[in-house]
């Protein structure tokens, strides 16, 4: 809930009107380094905020950046009110003089709308606060090219008020930052591709007597950087100093392979279990639609047996299966699940054959998502198409699981709905 207090933070005074540095001024109201948009970033942060601490620090400055775009209005108008009576004045700005009768409106000093793509949100705290971090340091530059603008004495304590806090501001999100205790390069959830993270390009090489020096410095040597002449004009593509485009080391590359390998083969016993099993279940269906489904599914699983096949072929490994327990564990309890099925009604008994085809394939969803993922990081593009279109089977069986399901639990109810009409 907000209410204005009608209490003044600062008292602006303004001795000598001069309405072109109050258009000046306009760049500190409706400008991309303006008060009212470090009051939408800093609130808007806030509203998505999820620790409580920050939540109330991000408020707190998103207020009082309202109460300074109070005192820039102010301050503005003050200097521009000349231009409601004068022509001299209004000449200084015609759009404020003729549009706005010589008061502020949302524009910059250029005349340009203020907009929301001034805001910069990501969700993410850690960045946000470094956003906001550069936002102020913005904000004071501006407002200390103002006071050497400015001849207005009143109006120079005002900008310098105005000034000093976005420096308040500024260490107040450094410190949030800090206790935040996040290394400083740590940016988001996926960690970086070692050695190219490290790697300083030296893309801007000059030639001749009139070229200019390749500086170095702590920003591209010592403390582990690799200083790499530009990719563009290296005569050797295989130097120690290529570009390194791969996300991890041969070694890591390898064990990612046999993981792959592992999962194809784990996959491969389950599905063929499943090729022996899905008869089965489409003989115990009681309902046509059901059993038109495991039919259906026995058909996409024998060409699933086919494609890891070729997966295989294509890494240039052997089709061996590797004992999938998982699978085995499943595939015993449907049978059990057929066994028990036996001596319940037709719907319910349908309704727990679903449920058991239903953890088959959440487990082979789970293993397929798996292995393409891997195969994804090893950019085998092949063996990725092949499991993805294995994948989008299970996940739409899945589906049409869950569709029967619905119309035999209709069904189960119907006795009930009968007997209470009766």
């Amino acid at each position: 809930m907000y209410h204005h207090v009608k209490k003044l933070m600062f008292t602006v005074r303004v001795d000598e009107p001069d309405p072109r540095f109050g258009n000046m001024l306009l760049e500190q109201f409706g400008g991309a380094n303006g008060e009212l948009a470090a009051a939408m970033q800093y609130s808007i942060q806030g509203l998505n905020c999820e620790d409580p601490d920050r939540k109330d620090l991000l408020m707190d400055i998103g207020t009082e950046e309202l109460s300074h775009l109070e005192i820039v209005g102010t301050l503005a108008r003050m200097h521009l009110q000349p231009a409601k009576f004068d022509r001299q004045a209004a000449e200084a700005d015609p759009l404020i003089a003729i549009a706005g009768g010589g008061g502020v409106n949302l524009f910059n000093s250029q005349g340009n709308a203020w907009t929301a793509d001034y805001l910069k949100i990501t969700g993410e705290l850690d960045v946000d606060l470094r956003s906001n971090i550069a936002a102020e340091a913005r904000a004071k530059i501006v407002y200390e090219r103002l006071i050497n603008f400015c001849d207005d004495a009143g109006s120079k304590d005002a900008l310098q008020f105005l000034m000093t806090r976005e420096i308040t501001h500024m260490k107040a999100f450094a410190l949030a930052l800090e206790s935040m205790s996040k290394p400083a390069f740590s940016i988001g959830r996926i960690a970086p591709t070692p050695g190219l993270v490290d790697q300083f390009f030296n893309d801007s090489t000059g030639t001749g007597d009139h070229g200019e020096i390749d500086a170095r410095g702590p920003w591209n040597e010592g403390n582990g950087w690799v200083f790499t002449e530009s990719p563009a004009i290296q005569a050797d593509p295989d130097v120690s100093t290529a570009i390194v485009a791969e996300s991890s080391s041969p070694s890591e590359q390898a064990g990612l392979s046999d993981l792959l390998v592992d999962e194809l083969r784990d996959i491969l016993h389950a599905e063929k279990q499943l090729t022996k099993a899905l008869p089965k279940m489409a003989e115990a269906a009681r309902f046509d639609q059901l059993r038109e489904l495991f039919e259906q599914h026995l058909v996409e699983t024998e060409n699933q047996v086919k494609r890891i096949n070729e997966c295989f072929e294509r890494l240039g490994k052997s089709a061996r299966a590797k004992p999938c327990k998982g699978m085995m564990g499943l595939v015993e309890e449907g049978q059990e699940i057929i066994a028990e099925g036996r001596k319940k009604e037709d719907a319910a008994a349908d309704l727990a054959l679903i449920g058991a085809a239903q953890h088959v394939e959440h487990y082979e969803i789970s293993a397929y998502t798996t292995a393409k993922n891997l195969a994804q990081q090893l950019r085998h593009s092949a063996v990725v198409a092949l499991l993805s279109k294995s994948l989008a089977e299970e996940e739409n069986s899945d589906q049409l699981l869950n569709q029967v399901a619905r119309s035999l639990m209709s069904v189960a109810r119907m006795p009930a709905a009968l007997e209470q009409a009766e």
